[in-house]
């Protein structure tokens, strides 16, 4: 285009969130290849970003996050939904809860067994243990010399033990580590820090390759389309500072803007179905109807009880006198309330025994939040109990509305539409008031807040999940790998139909992992990095075969 300044990489990615970040570091090892990593946002200076509870404040922050919202759903109270995105250098990374859980192993063997070839667990595992720094882990499943530094809790609140007190008594597994051999069962999460401070994709991977000569970062780089020669992809167009260039790719051009963002981009492009396109006012380019579909979330509810031991709730903690002493103790020691993640215990767990896996994940919290909204603490003490299904059935869409980059295009997604979605989340809270009713929390706990103890019958618990349910900001699966009709990319991220160009992020994944899904975001971009560069997976000590189900 007349009047746009253009220059040239190798590889030009557009989207510097988690994926990005790993791809450009790990592709720009290469000295002999230039790289351009692209990112709409800023870089990853913003102070909360750093200290680990600040994730708090940056839920609904403007400039670090796209603060999109859903389209209202008759399955979830006809609410739009806040749907926070991060929008800087890290991306969700960076503005993310901090857990590191990888998901189970069957996850992966059954995106191989639907014909993604080269995606099961034992194809995965090394590509997870390539990205970690965990110190003290089985090193058959761990790594323990990667540039993202992960860690185990040091502090276990009195509520968190007595819960895992409660747990065994209900005959629930207790382990040490979820991210290892096993998934089923009680453990602490596992968070992204090092030090006290987050460690997200930017300063964990980018950080040790920001002195590259080969490898530049553009932020505030709003990337606006592929430039597409026929069928092939030569690059992008982006503006910066209110100019406009374009960044042509000798090589391949990847899109890593996450499960909202890459959809978008393609669509801009004229990728995806004519007509949505057409409607859009878009010119169709390339047909491939599975743009933008697919997606999915993990969609939770929060239970949550008084507390009434004086200085057992972080709501005690975090407030006057108590909160001087926990900010004492972070720049002192680098410890305490304000290096924690958004879970403390974890509780992966079935909602049936007829039920193979795992399909409930638990997040347990001692502390409560007003309103049952993350980002505010309740006046008096308490505790929380997060419970969402780990394998949803609804699947919902992402669609552009305007050729406008600015536009933010509509989510919907289509949150509780299936009735095995429902039965599952209804399930898991009647387990999570089985499990805070142990004796082992009788002199902690008093009444329960949220949703009360006068929400009882399985329709009643399904309309509080309705109104008052949440994303806890895992959406997947809108560029889905496959070899269907309905598939975006292919086993290498290559997209169907169009040369040199890939997408690389959560947005690909055929099916949700079952736990967050940061971690599997990593190990996506870091295979991915191999794919492109034809290099052989990293060795795995012992590589044992994990039987799966």
């Amino acid at each position: 285009m007349s009047g746009r300044a253009s220059e040239t990489f190798d590889y030009v990615i557009a989207g510097g969130g988690t994926a990005g970040c790993v791809l450009a570091a790990r592709l720009s090892e290469d000295a002999s290849k230039r790289v351009l990593l692209l990112e709409a946002g800023p870089r990853d200076w913003h102070p909360f970003i750093h200290i680990p509870a600040g994730f708090l404040k940056l839920l609904d922050a403007p400039s670090v996050n796209w603060r999109y919202r859903t389209e209202a759903s008759p399955h979830t109270g006809s609410r739009a939904i806040n749907f926070p995105r991060g929008k800087v250098l890290g991306g969700s990374s960076s503005i993310n809860g901090l857990v590191y859980a990888r998901g189970h192993a069957s996850d992966f063997d059954h995106w191989a067994q639907a014909g993604c070839r080269g995606w099961a667990y034992d194809d995965v595992l090394p590509y997870f243990r390539k990205s970690e720094r965990y110190a003290g882990g089985d090193a058959r499943y761990r790594g323990q010399d990667g540039p993202l530094d992960i860690v185990d809790y040091d502090e276990k609140p009195e509520i968190t033990e007595a819960m895992v007190a409660a747990g065994r008594r209900l005959g629930y597994p207790v382990i040490d580590d979820h991210n290892a051999a096993e998934q089923e069962g009680i453990s602490y999460y596992q968070m992204t820090r090092r030090g006290r401070w987050r460690a997200n994709a930017a300063r964990a991977f980018l950080g040790p390759a920001a002195r590259r000569a080969n490898l530049v970062v553009r932020t505030g780089a709003l990337v606006e389309r592929i430039v597409l020669e026929g069928r092939r992809a030569v690059g992008v167009d982006y503006v910066r500072g209110g100019r406009e260039y374009t960044a042509r790719a000798a090589a391949e051009t990847i899109v890593s803007a996450g499960a909202v963002g890459s959809p978008q981009i393609l669509q801009l492009s004229g990728i995806g179905d004519p007509e949505g396109l057409a409607g859009a006012g878009i010119e169709p380019r390339i047909d491939l109807p599975g743009v933008g579909e697919n997606l999915q979330d993990h969609y939770a509810a929060r239970l949550s009880w008084r507390v009434i031991k004086p200085g057992a709730s972080f709501n005690d903690r975090a407030r006057g006198l108590a909160l001087g002493a926990e900010i004492a103790k972070f720049i002192a020691h680098g410890s305490g309330i304000t290096t924690y993640s958004s879970g403390v215990l974890a509780g992966f767990l079935k909602s049936s025994p007829d039920v193979a896996n795992p399909d409930l994940q638990f997040v347990v919290v001692p502390g409560s939040f007003a309103a049952n909204r993350l980002g505010a603490l309740d006046v008096d003490p308490g505790m929380t109990v997060g419970v969402y299904q780990l394998r949803p059935d609804s699947r919902g869409h992402i669609r552009a509305t305007s050729p406008d980059p600015k536009a933010p295009p509509v989510i919907q997604p289509n949150y509780l539409a299936a009735p095995k979605d429902c039965d599952v989340l209804v399930a898991g809270l009647r387990m999570a008031r089985g499990w805070v009713g142990q004796p082992d929390l009788d002199a902690l706990r008093d009444g329960e807040i949220l949703p009360g103890p006068d929400v009882e019958s399985d329709e009643a618990l399904l309309d509080y999940v309705r109104a008052y349910g949440s994303t806890v900001y895992h959406p997947v699966g809108t560029c889905r790998m496959g070899g269907d009709a309905m598939a975006v990319v292919d086993d290498t991220l290559r997209v169907r139909g169009v040369a040199d160009l890939r997408v690389v992020d959560a947005s690909i994944m055929p099916r949700i992992v079952s736990a967050n899904t940061n971690a599997a975001t990593m190990m996506i971009a870091e295979k991915a990095a191999d794919m492109i560069c034809g290099r052989s997976a990293p060795a795995v000590p012992e590589s044992r075969g994990l039987e799966t189900n």
